[in-house]
């Protein structure tokens, strides 16, 4: 069998037959789920980083 030559197997979703090079959902599927999936990237805010309070510092750090 060639690495290039597609596969014959059903689609593990819909169940119908296709050929492709690689095992995974048919090619109706695959945009059925791309349209699914698919979504407007948006800004998200993050809090900023605040260290933990219970830490203790460096006894060498802070040596007069």
């Amino acid at each position: 069998m060639d690495a290039d030559s597609p596969l014959e197997f059903t689609c593990p979703r819909c169940g119908t037959a296709t050929a492709m090079r690689f095992y995974g959902p048919c090619s109706a599927c695959y945009v059925a789920l791309r349209a699914a999936a698919d979504g407007e990237a948006r800004e998200v805010d993050v809090a900023a980083y605040e260290p933990k309070m219970n830490v203790t510092p460096n006894a060498v750090a802070t040596k007069d």
